[in-house]
């Protein structure tokens, strides 16, 4: 098979990786990749949200499938330009993608259908959100309050706001923070608590197959402080979910998702995300994701047995049913390393040292999600999060403890990192 992967980051890193072990996979397309994904597949220079070029390139290629991995080619339709020219694609359909590129849509379908969630109101304007909080719908002057972008926003769009003078300001500042059209929605919802899981699923519309349960840390500052990042780093770990947990999960949540998307005329067929606040009264839903999170791909595939081509097929064919997805035994961690200036303004162009040496270490995988070479052809930071170091052993802290082993050997001015993911 010749395979196309759309899209520049860690996470397409970590699926050219796992396509790369394919016994199916031929040839290896990436439009439009990085320095690290350069050396398993052939870099393509289209830009992930150029539809009509990526399909193109895809039929003159005589490319047999292509894996989308971003959220902005989903929601611009590429699956329903690939599928019209009859190529085969995995990934949602435009209508679909509506889950993540309109927080108001997602949570209008779980009060459809019943799935646990927030509360929320969603306000057409600053002005009306501001007017909401003011009425004391979501509490008194303390009481704390999510704010969020209605459209995509790069994993940025979301304030988790103690009072509502932070939360008012989160609203005034979030069109700067995120751009005109994400924000020209705004979605309130009350504050929840509990801890964070991210429970990503394969789909063909009628059945799935779970991922190992995943956590996300999204602060830039180790203790969770700071504004929000598209993510510092993951870890996988099975514990994360009793099984009477996860058993509630798929009859409240999975299912009813699934059956509603395809009752209300957009199946959804490739992945699910699940972002989950596990409460005292159970899991509830925070978002949904169309698409693998970044870099929750990274801690995931990194101990995925079965052949990710096989998958595709599968979900395309929609006979996942018929195939047994394997995952390794133990843990999985992902230290993200950032350049200067992130979240805010990210540095670039400074020589990275020591990867060498980290990549030759035992059970490490290192992901490129922000790089490039210079005209010397030496490997520069080209992004605000720039590498995944990612490590599988046993259990969760002798994972940890490989990955943090290999950044050390990592270095570039202004390098930072979290010293405390998986703690």
């Amino acid at each position: 098979m010749k395979i196309l992967v759309v899209g520049s980051g860690g996470r397409e890193h970590a699926i050219a990786y796992a396509f790369s072990k394919s016994t199916l996979a031929d040839k290896i397309f990436c439009a439009n990749g990085n320095a690290g994904i350069a050396e398993i597949a052939e870099c393509v220079d289209i830009q992930p949200n150029d539809i009509e070029r990526l399909a193109d390139f895809a039929y003159d290629n005589a490319v047999d499938l292509t894996f989308v991995g971003g959220e902005t080619p989903l929601a611009l339709g590429i699956v329903d330009e690939f599928e019209k020219r009859g190529m085969r694609i995995f990934g949602v359909s435009k209508a679909a993608s509506r889950l993540e590129s309109s927080k108001a849509f997602a949570k209008d379908l779980m009060r459809r259908q019943n799935i646990p969630t927030a509360i929320y109101r969603t306000a057409n304007s600053m002005n009306e959100a501001v007017e909401i909080l003011n009425s004391g719908e979501f509490g008194g002057v303390e009481a704390p309050v999510v704010v969020k972008a209605d459209g995509l926003a790069a994993g940025k769009g979301v304030v988790v706001a103690g009072d509502r003078a932070e939360a008012i300001k989160a609203i005034n500042d979030m069109a700067d923070l995120v751009g005109a059209e994400a924000a020209a929605s705004i979605v309130l919802e009350e504050c929840l608590f509990g801890k964070e899981i991210s429970l990503i699923l394969f789909t063909d519309g009628k059945d799935f197959a779970l991922m190992p349960p995943t956590r996300d840390h999204k602060r830039i500052g180790e203790g969770d402080i700071g504004p929000n990042t598209g993510g510092m780093g993951t870890f996988t770990d099975d514990l994360l979910l009793r099984e009477n947990e996860r058993d509630l999960i798929i009859e409240t949540i999975v299912k009813p998702t699934i059956k509603g998307c395809s009752d209300e005329g957009f199946p959804i067929r490739g992945i699910l995300f699940l972002g989950l606040m596990m409460t005292d009264s159970g899991a509830r839903v925070l978002e949904y994701n169309v698409r693998f999170g970044d870099p929750e791909t990274q801690s995931i595939l990194v101990r995925l047995k079965t052949d990710l081509a096989e998958i595709c097929n599968a979900v395309i064919d929609e006979k996942l049913g018929d195939l047994k997805i394997e995952w390794s035994e133990g843990n999985s961690a992902t230290v993200v390393l950032a350049a200067e200036g992130y979240p805010a303004s990210p540095k670039k162009g400074d020589i990275i040292k020591g990867i060498e040496k980290a990549e030759v270490m035992p059970d490490i995988s290192v992901f490129h999600a922000g790089t490039a070479r210079n005209d010397e052809g030496e490997l520069v930071t080209a992004g605000g999060r720039v590498l995944g170091i990612t490590a599988t052993a046993a259990d969760l802290d002798k994972a940890l403890e490989k990955a943090y082993a290999a950044v050390r050997e990592i270095s570039w001015n202004g390098m930072q990192y979290r010293k405390d993911i998986g703690k």
